[in-house]
C-alpha cells in the first residue's frame, strides 16, 4: 500500500517543478513511511511514498522498465501477480524484482490499456509511456484504492488523496457547493465530483488515457455481472461454489512479506474470515476489535468469543466520547472531505492499535453489499415492495392519497415507522430505496437548504442508473447499485482511516472472482424469505459459533445521537448553531435550530443529520478557512 502523485505539463516545452512534486508526495507520508521516490523528465513527473509489503528490498518506485522509457507509480496489491508473471515470461518478458509493480508495468507494455482486465486485486496507478508520449491512469474494479485528479490550463495533476493536489496548485480549489444536496441525502458525493471545485475522482473500473493528439479519454472496463439463471443449480451447488471461492480469496489476500492480521467485529463476516484464515498461517491469527463503553455500542464480547473460537492473539480497546471528538478534526483532514460515517473514528483508532503489531489487516467490508446483508436496508425495501404492490392492487389512487394525508397527524412513535413504509412512499425505487434511506430526505433537504441550492442536481441519479441497469429483480438491483455507490464510500473510509495509521487493509469478500460469482447468483438464494445473507450463512454454518451465526448485525455502532443530545450538545451550539456557521449562509439557520432543538428535547432523532452538519462545519474550518485541525475547538 502506498501513496502516489504526479504532474503532467500540457505544454511539451514546460518543465515539472521537482521540489513542488516532492511536496505533493510528502503530504502523503502517512501512506508510505518506508520509502519515497520521484522521477521528473521534462513535462512529466511521478512520485511515490512506499509502505513496503511485498519484495521489501526491491520494488522501489517510481519504477522504470529495462529501457527506461516507461515508468510506473503504483498503489495496491495484485493478488494474481505470480501467475501473471509466468504468463509474461512465456511471452518473452524477464524480471529484475519480485514485486507486483514490475508485473503491472510489463503487462501494460505487452497488452496496453486492456492490461487492467487481467489484474485481480486493488490498485490505482499511473504509467508514463515516453515512446508514445502517453499517460495512462487506472483504478480497480470496485474502487478499493482512491485516485483524484485536477486539470488546469497548464497542467494535469493526480494523487492518492486530495490534500496532495492542494499543494502549490495552479488554480484555486474552493468549496464545491453543488455537492451539498448529494452530501445531505447520501452522506457522500456520488460520481466524479468532490467537495473541491476543480478536483475530481477517477471512478472505479475506469481508466484515463492522455496523449497530445487525443487529449483525455476515459473508459469503463467492468460492471458487475447481471443475474445468471441456472435451473439445474440448487442452493447446495451455490454453497459449494461460494465455499471454494471464499477459501481462494482469503488465501490470495494473505500473500505478504510482512505479518497479516484481521479486524474482528464478532459478526458473521469477520468471524468467517478468521476461521478460514487460521489454517493458512503458521502462527496464531492476530485479531483486533473496538467498542464503546455504552452497552448498545459494544460488540467486544462477541469479538472475544470469535477470537477464542479460533485461538487468535487478540487485542481490543474501548473508545470514549472524549477520544472520539478529540480525534474527529484530524480524521477529517485525513479524509479530505467530511466523514460520511461515524464508524470512521473507531476504525482509525483500531488501525493505530493494529499498527503496533502488523502492517496488513483483512476486513469484512463488501460482504453486505455482495451477499445481501443489510437487515434494515434490504429487508425493509423487500417488504415495502411486496406489500406495496398488493396495496396498489386493492386500492384506488384517491384512497391511497386519502390514507397518506392522515400520516402527519399520527403520534411521532407511530409516524416515524409509517413514513418509512409503502403507505407514505409508494412503490417506485427512488422512494423505496433511495429517499427512504437518505439521511436528509427530500423534505428535510428542502427545509434546510438555502434557496441558492433548492434546484441542486438529483442526488439519486447515479444510484438509480446502476439500479436500472441491473435488471428487474429489486433485491439484485439494490445490491448492484450499492456495490457501485454506497460501497465505494465505505471503501474510501477503509482506505483512508487505515492508511492514516500506515496500515494496509485488504478486503477478501471483494476478490474479483468471488464478486463475479456471487453478483450473478439470483437474489432468492442470497435472501431467503426475510433472512439476509442466507447463502453466506449456509456456506460458513459449519465453522462459525452459533451465537455469532445468528446474531443481529451491529457494524461499528457509535452512540452519536446520545452524545449530541447530552454531553456534546455544547459542541453543536458552538459549531453549527454559532455565528460562523450562520454567516456562511449555506442553510436556513432557523430550520437547523429547530432540528437541533427537536433532537435535544427527544422529540425526534436527528443524530445522523446533525453529525453531517458538524462534519461539514469542521471541514470548512480546516480546508476553506485554513485552520489547524488541532485548534478547531479552540476557535
Amino acid at each position: 500500500m502506498c501513496g502516489i502523485a504526479g504532474v503532467l505539463k500540457l505544454d511539451a516545452s514546460a518543465q515539472v517543478n521537482e521540489e513542488a512534486l516532492i511536496s505533493m508526495r510528502d503530504t502523503l507520508r502517512h501512506r508510505g513511511p518506508d520509502g519515497a521516490g520521484v522521477m521528473v523528465h521534462g513535462r512529466i513527473g511521478l512520485a511515490h511514498r512506499r509502505l513496503a509489503i511485498i519484495d521489501i528490498e526491491g520494488g522501489h518506485q517510481p519504477m522504470p522498465n529495462k529501457s527506461r522509457d516507461c515508468w510506473i507509480s503504483y498503489n495496491g496489491e495484485i493478488y494474481n501477480y505470480k501467475s501473471l508473471r509466468r504468463q509474461l515470461e512465456v511471452l518473452g518478458c524477464s524480471f529484475e524484482s519480485e514485486s507486483d509493480t514490475e508485473v503491472v508495468l510489463c503487462a501494460y507494455e505487452v497488452f496496453g490499456e486492456v492490461c487492467v482486465d487481467l489484474f485481480e486485486g486493488m490498485f490505482a496507478f499511473a504509467i508514463w509511456d515516453n515512446r508514445r508520449q502517453r499517460l495512462f491512469l487506472a483504478r480497480d474494479k470496485l474502487g478499493i484504492k482512491p485516485l483524484y485528479y485536477s486539470t488546469s490550463d497548464t497542467e494535469f495533476r493526480f494523487a492518492s488523496e486530495i490534500k496532495a493536489l492542494l499543494v502549490q496548485p495552479t488554480q484555486s480549489h474552493g468549496f464545491n457547493k453543488d455537492v451539498l444536496s448529494d452530501f445531505l441525502a447520501n452522506r457522500y458525493v456520488a460520481g466524479c465530483e468532490t467537495f473541491f471545485t476543480g478536483i475530481k475522482k477517477l471512478l472505479p473500473a475506469q481508466t484515463m488515457m492522455w496523449t497530445e493528439r487525443e487529449g483525455f479519454i476515459q473508459r469503463k472496463y467492468w460492471s458487475p455481472p447481471k443475474t445468471k439463471e441456472n435451473n439445474n443449480y440448487t442452493t447446495l451447488d451455490y454453497v459449494e461454489q461460494v465455499k471454494k471461492a471464499l477459501d481462494e480469496a482469503v488465501s490470495s489476500h494473505l500473500v505478504s512479506d510482512v505479518p497479516v492480521g484481521l479486524f474482528l467485529s464478532g459478526g458473521l463476516d469477520s468471524t468467517a474470515l478468521a476461521v478460514i484464515m487460521k489454517p493458512m498461517v503458521n502462527e496464531p491469527v492476530k485479531t483486533f476489535s473496538v467498542g464503546f463503553s455504552e452497552a448498545s455500542a459494544n460488540e467486544l464480547s462477541y469479538a472475544r468469543l470469535a477470537a477464542e473460537a479460533v485461538g487468535s492473539e487478540h487485542y481490543d480497546l474501548e473508545v470514549s466520547a472524549e477520544q472520539f471528538f478529540e480525534t474527529l478534526p484530524h480524521l477529517i483532514w485525513h479524509e479530505d472531505e467530511p466523514l460520511a460515517f461515524t464508524s470512521s473514528v473507531p476504525l482509525h483508532l483500531l488501525s493505530k492499535l493494529a499498527r503496533e503489531h502488523v502492517k496488513v489487516v483483512l476486513t469484512g467490508e463488501g460482504a453486505d453489499e455482495l451477499f445481501i446483508g443489510y437487515d434494515y436496508r434490504y429487508r425493509v425495501t423487500a417488504f415495502n415492495q411486496r406489500w406495496g404492490n398488493r396495496f396498489n392492487q386493492i386500492s384506488s389512487e384517491s384512497v391511497r392519497a386519502a390514507i397518506a394525508s392522515l400520516i402527519p397527524g399520527l403520534p411521532y412513535q407511530v409516524r416515524r415507522y409509517v413514513e418509512r413504509s409503502f403507505v407514505a412512499l409508494g412503490i417506485e425505487p427512488r422512494q423505496l430505496f433511495c429517499e427512504n434511506f437518505s439521511v436528509f430526505r427530500a423534505q428535510h433537504r428542502s427545509a434546510v437548504l438555502n434557496g441558492n441550492f433548492a434546484n441542486a442536481a438529483d442526488p439519486h441519479r447515479q444510484t438509480l442508473d446502476f439500479f436500472t441497469a441491473a435488471g428487474s429483480e429489486i433485491i439484485q438491483c439494490m445490491s448492484h447499485a450499492d456495490l457501485q455507490t454506497y460501497l465505494v464510500e465505505l471503501l474510501m473510509k477503509q482506505d483512508q482511516m487505515s492508511m492514516s495509521a500506515s496500515v494496509e487493509s485488504r478486503v477478501p469478500f471483494l476478490d474479483n472472482r468471488l464478486v463475479d460469482l456471487v453478483a450473478a447468483i439470483p437474489a432468492r438464494f442470497k435472501m431467503n424469505g426475510w433472512q439476509t445473507k442466507s447463502l453466506l450463512r449456509e456456506a460458513v454454518s459449519d465453522i462459525i459459533p452459533p451465537a455469532i451465526l445468528h446474531r443481529k448485525k451491529m457494524g461499528f455502532p457509535v452512540p452519536i445521537s446520545a452524545w449530541l443530545r447530552g454531553p456534546y450538545w455544547s459542541l453543536l451550539e458552538k459549531m453549527i448553531l454559532g455565528p460562523r456557521a450562520r454567516d456562511r449562509e449555506l442553510f436556513d439557520f432557523e430550520a437547523v435550530q429547530r432540528m437541533a432543538q427537536e433532537h435535544r428535547r427527544g422529540k425526534a432523532d436527528h443524530g445522523e443529520r446533525l453529525w453531517l452538519l458538524l462534519n461539514l462545519e469542521i471541514w470548512l474550518r480546516i480546508f476553506i478557512d485554513g485552520e489547524d485541525p488541532g485548534a478547531i475547538y479552540a476557535n
